[in-house]
This record gives structure tokens, sequence and C-alpha cells, in this order.
């Protein structure tokens, strides 16, 4: 049974009153501050683990991702705390694997947010071809899973706000952002540099103004590439500043005030 949460939930982030809480370059630094100075060195992280909701949500989706815990608890502060304080949005994420993120996710949206949906894309296959000159994965990389045990997964959980994409990103995406019209959060989970700057490129037109742009792989090790299509799409063709950069690197989409 998925609780439905009608009223705002009391929240536990951590405050700063020395600080402005305005936007600054299309951000707010003061949110950031919030969520990544609040699960590196304050208590969000045990504050977090008590919250029923993210246990159950946990509960579902155990063992079927390989996300960091820390960057989970990210993700679930935006879900909960953010995106209801700006224009309503579906989410989608760009790299899906065994979908335990995206049950875990789906699982907290229909808990706060019972009309938004989760468009899940990937080739539900493995990577596809890499660029040797700067990805380090190898074609095919991440090819255990079964796309109808993934969705009988998610339908066991009641899930029915999780829209399943199989293909190529090319293929897939803009469909999706079409039948979605509105997107609020895109996580882009797909490691390399081609997928990363064509997950930003076809969602950036689809953000809700002040929408979330995280990227979880453009500052790991294993991942040079979708770095370098950070760096070259979202900061320097396209100026924006972070808002966070620990856990993952977030953007806030153009029009933020």
């Amino acid at each position: 049974m998925i609780p439905c949460v009608h009223r705002p939930m009391k929240s536990y982030l951590p405050d700063f009153p020395h600080m402005s809480r305005d936007p600054r370059l299309g951000r707010c630094p003061y949110e950031g501050y919030q969520r990544g100075w609040g699960i590196e060195f304050g208590r969000l992280r045990e504050q977090i683990e008590q919250d029923s909701l993210y246990q159950r949500a946990v509960e579902v989706s155990l063992g079927r991702s390989l996300l960091p815990a820390d960057k989970r608890y990210n993700l679930y502060l935006l879900l909960r705390f953010f995106l209801p304080r700006i224009a309503f949005g579906h989410v989608i994420e760009f790299g899906v694997h065994r979908a335990g993120n995206a049950i875990f996710m789906a699982y907290v949206m229909k808990a706060i947010a019972p009309g938004a949906r989760l468009y899940a894309l990937d080739t539900f296959a493995g990577m596809p071809e890499p660029d040797a000159s700067v990805d380090v994965h190898k074609s095919g990389d991440f090819d255990d899973l079964d796309l109808e045990e993934v969705r009988q997964c998610a339908a066991s959980v009641g899930l029915d706000n999780i829209i399943f994409c199989q293909g190529l990103f090319e293929k897939t995406t803009e469909s999706a952002l079409m039948e979605a019209g509105a997107i609020a959060l895109a996580h882009i989970d797909c490691d390399l540099r081609s997928a990363v700057a064509f997950a930003y490129e076809t969602a950036r037109p689809f953000m809700v103004p002040g929408g979330y742009l995280v990227f979880d792989d453009a500052t790991v090790s294993s991942c040079i590439g979708a770095a370098e299509a950070v760096e070259e799409y979202v900061i320097r063709r396209d100026g924006l500043h972070s808002e966070q950069v620990f856990p993952h690197y977030v953007f806030r989409a153009p029009g933020y005030r």
C-alpha cells in the first residue's frame, strides 16, 4: 500500500540564517547548501533514514540500484521538498538499468505527487557504442537485465506511474517528451558522453522554469565523457551555474526566479 500524502510534510532541512535565500546567477545557492552540505556535513543522512516514506521506497527497490546512498538521499530531497516549489512537471530518467532508482522515485512520486509520471529510458540491452577517446565503458556494459521482469517488479508494488521506454535515446526520447509536455526533474544517468549530451539537449526545451537537471555521472572517475558533455554544453555554451556539486552536479533550467 502506497501512502498518499496530500499535505506539506515537515521539513528537516538545515537552515543557514546568515545566508540570503534569493536567486543568484539562475540558481539558489542556499537550497544547494541545504541539500549538499546537509548530506555531507550535517545530519540529513540520519534524518532521511528515519523518514518512513524513504524507508518504504528503499524497501521496494532494494537490491536493484547501483546508486550510492548519498545520491539517493539527494533525489529524495529534491522530490519531496523542492519539486513542489516549482511548476508542475513530470520526471524523466535517462539510464535505468534494473530500474531500482526509477522504482524508488516513482514510489515517492506516487505518495506526494499522484498526477506525476516517471519516464524511464534505456536500451534495456546494455550500453551502445561509446567514444573510445573519452569513454571508459564498453558497448554492452550493464546488460544484466530483463525488461519484462522490471515491469513486473514495478507493477507488483502498485506503480502505474512509470512509463518504460525501450531503445536508443535517439528513437524514444522525442515521443516520451512530447507525451510528458513538461519536465520538472531530469535525472541523467547514462555515463557516455554522447548519451549525456543527447539527454540534456533533448530534455532542455521541455524543462519547466527552474526545473532540476541532475547529472549522476559527471563527477565520477569512470565517466570523464559525461563530465566533458556537461562542461561543453551546460557550462560553457549555455552558461549555467551549478546549484550543487555534491553528491550530484545539479543545475536549474532557465527561468528560475
